[in-house]
């Protein structure tokens, strides 16, 4: 069957040239024109956002951190099983596999397309990409600080101890600060807000729900979901201005802010991905 062969031998040279255009354009030099202001004003932003934070961080560390957990209920009661499945949905990988996985069908599937369809599937792949590494960097991010800073979770060592650190340990004892399921849960809304800004309420009550049922489980101290979703959202950020400066998945705006690409140019795979546009 040799026409069935010659179409499968397109598929897949269509696939390793798309996965080397993505590489290409995601490592590349920056193209966008606009990105020094996009840069100044993620400097600003952030800028503001780590010290206003911080400032929580501390005052919840000395004065609330250790009274709040004494409020829980006890570990592993009974009643608490729906508190549990909720917090599963904040799990680096129950995000990140999904996400992979999505993104490789777009890679299998697109090269066989052709036309608009195809156009509409990268686009989507381009974004969903962004989602991948919005989540993946910053939680990446939050597992070296774990090991660094080696805080013991609520009640290690036998009581309310909300300075008892032992840095280095890398052992799951203490790795209580930041909290990785705040870190993925921050990361995902703000990513998937920056895409569909209309789901912004919603992804904000999910990771609000995540950052809760940490707490509630004794896995952590209000202090590290706090900082937990400063890293997320600072992590998300970061790739954001990584895709924007780009032209991947977002454009931006002459006073430097990132706006989500709604109509982009239907971009053919000749050198130029999908999901590009102009500044």
């Amino acid at each position: 069957m040799p026409t069935q062969a010659g179409v499968g031998e397109r598929a897949n040279a269509g696939f390793v040239t798309l996965l080397q255009v993505s590489l290409t354009r995601l490592v590349g030099p920056p193209l966008s024109a606009r990105r020094a202001q996009a840069s100044r004003r993620l400097v600003r932003n952030v800028g503001l956002l780590i010290p206003i934070v911080g400032v929580v961080i501390v005052a919840l560390m000395y004065w609330v951190d250790a009274w709040e957990i004494t409020l829980m209920p006890p570990r592993r009661t009974p009643g608490l099983w729906p508190v549990g499945v909720v917090t599963d949905f904040g799990k680096a990988a129950f995000v990140l596999w999904p996400l992979a996985i999505m993104l490789f069908v777009v890679a299998i599937v697109s090269p066989r397309l052709r036309g608009t369809t195809r156009d509409l599937w990268l686009r989507f792949g381009v974004r969903i990409e962004f989602v991948f590494f919005a989540v993946l960097v910053p939680v990446l991010s939050g597992e070296v600080i774990k090991w660094i800073v080696g805080r013991g979770r609520p009640f290690v060592g036998g009581k309310a101890n909300a300075f008892h650190f032992v840095h280095f340990a890398g052992t799951e004892a203490y790795a209580s600060f930041p909290s990785a399921h705040a870190i993925t849960s921050a990361a995902l809304a703000f990513a998937v807000a920056s895409l569909w800004p209309r789901s912004r309420i919603p992804m904000i009550v999910y990771a609000f729900l995540i950052a809760a049922s940490r707490l509630v489980l004794l896995a952590h101290h209000p202090s590290d979901v706090v900082v937990g979703a400063l890293v997320g959202v600072v992590g998300a950020m970061v790739v954001r201005y990584w895709f924007a400066i780009r032209r991947l998945g977002f454009r931006i705006a002459p006073d430097g802010m990132i706006e989500p690409l709604s109509r982009p140019p239907l971009g053919r795979l000749k050198g130029v991905a999908p999901g590009a546009s102009a500044p």
